[in-house]
């Protein structure tokens, strides 16, 4: 990397081009080539973009990235070897291996990618939870966890349910909506039309021995799990609220909501260091959020919210009239099974939207799916593996190199940074604890360009190929 002479001041700073040495780390990513260190020069002329990177305006505090453990996340895993497993495992979880995550999401029983539908307790009427077991997740969930936290014993992990057990629901039934009529018999999930659940109704039975029996529903698991040697620090009470789906879904009104946590979940939680958010907000309605948070005794417990799909829309609003509330992206999008970079770069869009939003954690969804991403509902999604079935091999997809993109350099405690200039809508940037700087931007024009960055009191020009998704580390001085 070439440099020049004092070149003045800008803002009120003193600024240079880089040294001789190349004072920073360049991973790039494109659809055919993954996680390439660059060290061309940038060109000497064409389109130039400018980025300004102000250190001293600090946004949120970051808490960490990571994705969420599902049933079919194992099984696929589970048909390679136990090296290329354990490989695998690494690579995602240790710290400043792979990926580094650090904070993931689990479920509480089942969800659209369990093997099945399955709850911890289906006795009608066991208000006092005594036939509750999680037998089911030693066979996948918690080999699955267990095996992350053998590379990161300080992994974080968040719970949400998809539904209650079937009988605490008016429908007696895990689904909301049943199958279409030309469903395979695979995927049906033999709800009747006259058990169907609608968006804006509580699909519990809101009766106190109910919601007293579900909050001790949610205290069993997080002790049962705590006798695996797994913490549960937090838990959403309801998967996206809004959804009546096919699979395990639950619907339940902002108000219910904010009766259950703040008359039975909130008490019955007390005292076991375990938080609750509101979520999983998948509608652009802030509303939803804002009746929890102004309840008078949900509001209480109520620590955060999380919000995924068209939730992305009611962030900004949350944001802006709650500073200081703590806020996850809880299920990247999900995507359609093919895993190309057309939904890399969606996928992008959404990461940079979220953390310009105020998001301290960012989680994706899948972590390992069979080629084609059927879940035992019937569609497809992306995932950060891909296993082939029939050869028993793996390849890692373009959105886990994505991700990598971010969580291998951003570390915990690390704060989102306010940046200027034209490539400002395509950049993050992050300050380390260490004081090491991290830029992430993203060339989806299809351009080569060169990029005029200032940071500190330094200058750079770099190199930016079309079609590609870059990560620049500048350590410590």
């Amino acid at each position: 990397m070439k440099h020049a002479a004092f070149i003045g001041p800008v803002a009120g700073l003193l600024v240079f081009t880089a040294c001789k040495a190349q004072s920073y780390t360049h991973i790039v990513t494109t659809e055919a080539e993954r996680w390439i260190e660059q060290t061309a020069e940038a060109p000497q002329s064409g389109p130039t973009l400018s980025l300004v990177v102000d250190t001293l305006q600090k946004r949120q505090k970051m808490s960490g990235f990571g994705a969420c453990f599902n049933e079919l996340g194992w099984t696929s895993l589970s048909l390679l070897t136990e090296k290329e497993r354990d490989a695998i495992m690494e690579e995602l979880f240790a710290p400043g291996k792979g990926a580094s995550f650090n904070l993931c999401r689990m479920p509480v029983a089942a969800n659209d990618f369990a093997r099945n539908w399955y709850s911890y307790n289906e006795v009608k009427n066991d208000f006092h939870m005594y036939n509750f077991s999680i037998d089911n997740d030693r066979a996948t969930l918690i080999p699955f966890i267990k095996n992350a936290q053998k590379y990161n014993p300080d992994l974080e992990i968040w719970a949400s349910p998809w539904s209650p057990p079937s009988w605490p629901k008016r429908n007696e039934h895990y689904a909301a909506y049943p199958c279409a009529e030309d469903c395979p018999e695979a995927y049906r999930n033999g709800l009747l039309p006259e058990q169907q659940g609608f968006e804006g109704t509580d699909m519990l039975i809101m009766e106190p021995e109910y919601l007293k029996a579900y909050a001790l529903y949610f205290k069993k698991f997080i002790e049962a799990y705590r006798q695996e040697g797994i913490d549960i620090f937090a838990v959403m009470p309801q998967n996206e609220f809004n959804s009546a789906k096919t699979y395990p879904s639950c619907c339940w009104t902002a108000q219910g909501l904010a009766t259950f946590i703040g008359d039975y979940l909130g008490p019955a939680l007390e005292g076991s260091g375990v938080e609750i958010m509101m979520s999983t907000i998948e509608r652009p309605n802030p509303l939803l959020v804002d009746t929890v948070l102004t309840h008078p005794t949900a509001s209480h417990y109520v620590k955060g919210a999380a919000f995924q799909w068209a939730g992305r829309e009611a962030i900004g609003d949350i944001h802006k009239r709650y500073p200081d509330l703590t806020l996850f992206q809880s299920e990247q999008e999900c995507g359609d099974g093919k895993n190309d970079w057309k939904g890399t770069v969606h996928s992008w869009k959404q990461l940079k939207h979220y953390i310009d939003h105020g998001v301290c954690a960012y989680d994706y969804w899948n972590i390992s799916l069979l080629q084609g991403g059927i879940s035992r509902w019937g569609w497809a999604q992306n995932s950060l593996i891909i296993v082939n079935p029939q050869e028993r091999t793996y390849e890692y997809s373009l959105e886990y190199y994505l991700m990598k993109h971010i969580s291998h350099f951003v570390r915990k405690g690390a704060y989102n940074l306010s940046l200027q200039g034209d490539a400002a809508g395509h950049s993050l940037a992050f300050l380390n604890p260490d004081g090491s700087l991290v830029i992430l931007i993203a060339e989806t024009s299809g351009k080569e360009q060169r990029l005029h960055l200032q940071t500190g009191t330094r200058e750079y020009v770099i190199s930016l190929n079309a079609n590609n998704i870059n990560t620049l580390q500048f350590h410590p001085q």
